[in-house]
Formats: C-alpha cells, sequence, structure tokens
C-alpha cells in the first residue's frame, strides 16, 4: 500500500513527466547537481534524444565537478554535450557584485538559446526548484528573460521531493551536497580571478580526498577560510592530517590557512546581504 506521503512525490513526478511530453523536445541546463540531474534522468526517460542535457564548462566549475557531471550523464546515457562559457571574461562578472550569478546564467543561457534555435528545440529547462524561489537568486531573473522554464517549479518539487524521488531512481547524486560555483567562495566586491578559482578548486578538492564531504574553502586573497562541520573539527586538526592540510593549501598559493570555529554554513559570504533585505543563496 502506498502511503500518503509517497503518493504526493509519485503525483509530482508523474505532473513533471507530462510537463516534459507537452514540451515534446527539451534543452537542459544540466551541472551533475541533485537537481539538474535528476530532471535530465526524467526528461531522458521520457523524451529519449529529444532531451539534450548540456553542461555548461569554465573556470567556476570545478574539474572534478565536470568530471562527475560526464560520468553520471554517460551512465545515464543522456543526450548530451559541454559548451565553453566565458563568464569570466566579462567585466560585470568579474566585479562580483551580489547580481554576479545574473551574468553567468546570461552567459550560458546565451549558449542554450543558440543550440535550441541552430536546432529547433522547443523549450530550455534548467533545475530551479520551488525552495529555490524564497532566495536571492539573480540567475532566476536571467532564466526569466530567456524564456527559460522551470519544470521542477512547475510540479512543485521541493530540495527533499527530488532528494526522495532521485534515491527512487536509485541516483548517486540523491545525497550529494549541494555545490555553488566557485565564484560563490569569493566576498562581494572582490574580484573573480581564473587564479583565485583555480586556487579554491584545488583547496576543496584535497579535502574531499581526506574524506571531507561538506565544506566549502571560502577565499580571502591570501587567506583561505576553511568551513566544515563541526562534527569534524576534531579530525580535521589532528595530527597528522593537519599539518598536511597546512602544507598542501601553502602550496597552492595561500599565505594563512584557518578554520571557521561556526562551522560550515550555506551562503556565509552573502551574510552581508541580509541588511540589504535578500536572502541567502549557497
Amino acid at each position: 500500500m502506498v502511503r500518503t506521503s509517497e503518493k504526493t512525490l509519485l503525483e509530482k513526478r508523474v505532473a513533471l513527466v507530462e510537463l516534459l511530453r507537452q514540451m515534446e523536445n527539451v534543452i537542459v541546463a544540466y551541472s551533475g547537481g541533485v537537481d539538474s540531474a535528476f530532471l535530465a534522468a526524467v526528461a531522458n526517460e521520457t523524451l529519449g534524444e529529444k532531451a539534450l542535457s548540456v553542461i555548461a564548462v569554465s573556470a567556476s566549475l570545478a574539474p572534478s565537478e565536470l568530471e562527475e557531471a560526464i560520468e553520471l550523464a554517460n551512465r545515464l546515457g543522456l543526450e548530451f554535450r559541454t559548451v565553453e562559457t566565458r563568464e569570466i571574461e566579462r567585466e560585470d562578472y568579474q566585479a562580483n557584485n551580489p547580481d554576479r550569478c545574473f551574468f553567468c546564467k546570461d552567459e550560458l543561457y546565451g549558449h542554450l538559446v543558440r543550440i535550441s534555435e541552430e536546432e529547433s528545440f522547443n523549450v530550455i529547462v534548467n533545475g530551479t526548484n520551488v525552495d529555490d524561489l524564497g532566495d536571492y537568486r539573480p540567475g532566476i531573473e536571467a532564466a526569466k528573460q530567456y524564456g527559460v522554464r522551470s519544470p521542477l517549479v512547475e510540479a512543485d518539487l521541493s530540495k527533499e521531493d527530488i532528494r526522495s524521488l532521485s534515491r527512487l531512481m536509485d541516483l548517486p547524486t540523491w545525497d550529494k551536497p549541494a555545490q555553488a560555483c566557485l565564484s560563490s567562495r569569493i566576498p562581494y566586491g572582490t574580484t573573480v580571478t581564473v587564479e583565485a578559482l583555480t586556487m579554491i578548486a584545488k583547496a576543496e578538492q584535497f579535502l574531499r580526498t581526506k574524506g571531507f564531504k561538506q565544506l566549502r574553502v571560502r577565499h580571502h586573497e591570501t587567506i583561505a577560510r576553511i568551513e566544515i562541520k563541526p562534527i569534524d573539527f576534531a579530525q580535521i586538526t589532528s595530527e597528522p592530517l593537519r599539518t598536511e592540510i597546512n602544507n598542501a593549501f601553502k602550496s597552492i598559493g595561500y599565505s594563512y590557512v584557518t578554520l571557521d570555529l561556526e562551522g560550515f554554513r550555506s551562503g556565509s559570504l552573502n551574510e552581508i546581504l541580509t541588511n540589504l533585505g535578500k536572502s541567502k543563496v549557497v
């Protein structure tokens, strides 16, 4: 017997499938994260080769994330391709103001619109879910300007719903930690550079090789501020791991390596936005 909560989930999934069927063919803005992976998988299941997943490759995407996204796309049998985006070359993106995400998505959706026009795709879709609507997300405004649809929102799917359905589908992303672009590790007003993004990517990847999953390395020029769960504090400060991390980060280019005693929290660099009446982003 199907419980009420499970039935609600299944009904939402059915609604999503019906939305995709009505679209007939779609381009999925795919990053390999929880939301876009779920959407790409359902679109592939529903539309087959009429669903094209497109991965944006740029300095703001960690190499490990790109590898995982491609690996998952192959595993799921997705029709996919990569496109190189150059938001890092845009002055409005480099300026790193609170609306930075708008320019990133503007760059991405511009590429996707060109593909859709050249190859006659009806709709471009993204992985925005209903929980995202309450956050400050300039990228949503870019999506509106390009006519990009958010079928997860239209099907009333929350992040928790998507994780639950992903688990039922045996998607490895069901419990994947949220991963914002690398530029989100740089304080607003500090110029975004390829060098800084490369340092962040290397530092975070090193921590992952040591078993840490929920983490951020906040980039304060020569200072790395590590955010991990407080439960992991004892591990990261134990020897020889503490010394290994310190030496690795200095070899990457940081002069000082610090541990944020408040621990991991999504959007810590956006706390300043609270004073502007805006909610946190990741």
